[in-house]
């Protein structure tokens, strides 16, 4: 299936787009989702251990347990943010 992928804050200007789509084998873990999208663009690695990831805009952290997504679903990249 395919899901469009958001990118937001420092993660537009390691990647070079906003957003994307993106074909994602289901079931998959979150931290799978991640490394999906580390082989598409490596300069995401400057944001591993800090980056949450939210699925049809709700929040989830990397690790195993696994993400429900459905075609056409967003995932957005959410850096930490900054500024005031």
């Amino acid at each position: 299936l395919q899901v469009c992928v958001l990118y937001f804050a420092k993660s537009v200007e390691l990647t070079g787009v906003k957003q994307e789509i993106v074909a994602v084998p289901t079931p998959i873990s979150s931290r799978d989702l991640w490394s999906l999208l580390l082989q598409r663009h490596p300069r995401l690695l400057e944001l591993q251990d800090q980056v949450v990831l939210a699925v049809r805009q709700q929040y989830v952290a990397i690790g195993d347990h696994i993400v429900t997504v459905g075609d056409g679903d967003e995932v957005a990249v959410v850096p930490p943010l900054s500024g005031g």
